[in-house]
């Protein structure tokens, strides 16, 4: 479940790692600079989100969104 940014950050570095590529060939990878790709494993909370939806399409991840009901919290 992510939840914040930092938690797509997490899911992203791991993805990344799975695939044995460092954050420099991911940042090639998907056309965007190295310093993006360290911010967003970071968390930092002004990331541009299409760029991040962007990289996490790069390494096969699908982001979906669903409602919550009226219980959860």
């Amino acid at each position: 479940m992510i939840r914040t940014v930092k938690d797509l950050g997490i899911i992203i570095r791991n993805r990344r790692k799975e695939m044995k590529l460092s954050q420099v060939e991911l940042a090639g990878l998907c056309g965007v600079g190295n310093r993006f790709i360290v911010d967003l494993e970071a968390g930092k909370p002004t990331i541009q989100f299409d760029k991040a939806l962007y990289v996490a399409k790069n390494v096969g991840l699908e982001i979906q969104a669903t409602q919550k009901g009226r219980d959860d919290k």
